[in-house]
């Protein structure tokens, strides 16, 4: 059954259809909504230490009342620009009090809610998610650069954003892909010849050996243009799912949404630092394959050939697409990881059966997936990025465990018992 937790959590997914934009920002407000309405929920009843806050609160006060001003103010702060009438969101949150709810507790709710968004809008007030920073796209073999002119690097400022729980981005850093040292030993090797083989042969928009099945893996993880619910999105969605399977309350939701969106969140940090912060900064598959053979800006790898007219499956209507930032590591990879690791600490066990669900539109609606547990849902959508031809193998095997890292991190050091 639907609470307030989850019927905001849905207000934050038709906020991210509506806004669109790269994943990192997404993150960040959902975290923002979740942990601010968390901490309204424990300043009303104590059960949990807060995030950042503790208002002084009664034990009357309506705890309906105070999600409702906590998720509204700072989703209006995370997305000023937003089309969604979230006024018009609240006034319905609060249309569905309870019958006999006095306008002292309603009072008394909302002043906790704002003062919980009024922290957390503070906290993140200069965390550097606004700040104007451009990437100049390198130029040696190896090199991430646009695909298209139009798709300009992505918020290249995200690896300085201030984490929400860890002290940066650079605290889980993957290693070097393959352990080599430097870039041009990496693209001469055996495994980038490998890797390199297996995504073009199985990525390609109009490959005969991906299977049909792998076709589906790909398309239902996309999720990567705008009017979808974006990485984020799908995984928020994925937790209500379980969350209304197991029968969650209001607070239980209130602290797994919470943990769940601030994992997400410095996953975001952690993707990006490793794409945008590191001298590796890897090409994509498509400019990779277009390269391999050129005497300047080739791989100098004998044992990869080019194809100058490979294009990857993912795709934006007609046109197919590389995702405008660096390749290592992907960051599907980190959320879907990060995800993982937040449910199984949380439900105590990995072996939980759900159905997921895609808002992707080259799947049909209503598309599911069945998954026996969450590592198993982690870890193909990790492997679904080779599928769709924008990533190696290795981007989403360090993401993954980046992003396991700081998902176990999160739930072991915030929101705990009291």
């Amino acid at each position: 059954m639907a609470d307030a937790v989850t019927r905001w959590n849905d207000v934050l997914i038709k906020v991210i259809k509506q806004v669109g934009g790269p994943p990192g920002p997404i993150a960040r407000g959902g975290a923002m909504m979740h942990a601010a309405v968390y901490d309204a929920a424990m300043s009303i009843v104590p059960t949990h230490e807060p995030y950042l806050v503790r208002v002084p609160a009664t034990e009357s006060a309506s705890l309906d009342a105070a999600i409702a001003h906590a998720a509204h103010d700072t989703l209006a702060a995370a997305f000023p620009d937003t089309a969604i009438d979230l006024t018009a969101e609240r006034d319905k949150e609060l249309a569905l009090l309870p019958p006999g709810t006095s306008a002292t507790q309603i009072a008394a709710g909302a002043a906790v809610g704002r003062a919980a968004a009024r922290a957390m809008i503070e906290a993140r007030r200069h965390d550097g998610a606004d700040h104007q920073q451009y990437h100049v796209p390198g130029s040696q073999p190896g090199d991430w650069r646009p695909t298209d002119s139009t798709r300009a690097a992505a918020t290249p400022q995200w690896p300085a954003v201030t984490p929400f729980c860890m002290a940066s981005g650079a605290q889980f850093r993957p290693p070097r892909p393959g352990g080599y040292l430097n870039k041009r030993q990496m693209l001469r090797s055996p495994e980038y010849a490998a890797q390199y083989d297996e995504v073009k042969e199985l990525g390609g928009a109009d490959s005969t050996a991906r299977t049909e099945e792998q076709t589906q893996i790909a398309l239902f993880w996309a999720n990567d243009v705008d009017g979808t619910y974006k990485p984020p999105g799908q995984l928020f969605a994925l937790t209500h799912a379980v969350s209304a399977d197991r029968g969650l309350d209001v607070l239980e939701n209130a602290r797994l949404f919470a943990l769940v969106g601030l994992a997400l969140a410095d996953a975001g940090v952690v993707a990006w630092d490793a794409k945008y912060a590191t001298d590796l900064d890897l090409w994509r598959p498509q400019t990779a394959i277009a390269l391999a053979d050129d005497p300047v800006d080739g791989d100098d790898n004998p044992d990869t050939e080019a194809d100058s007219d490979w294009l990857p499956l993912l795709q934006d209507g007609e046109e197919h697409f590389s995702p405008p930032f660096p390749a290592y590591v992907s960051g599907h990879a980190t959320f879907a990881a990060a995800h993982a690791a937040v449910m199984r600490r949380y439900f105590g066990t990995d072996n939980v059966c759900f159905d997921a669900v895609t808002d992707d539109p080259e799947v049909p609606a209503g598309t599911t997936r069945r998954f026996s547990s969450f590592t198993e849902a982690a870890r193909e959508n990790a492997r679904s990025r080779v599928y769709l031809g924008v990533h190696f193998q290795w981007d989403g095997d360090h993401g993954f465990l980046s992003g396991t890292a700081l998902g176990e991190h999160v739930v072991d050091t915030r929101l705990r018992p009291m």
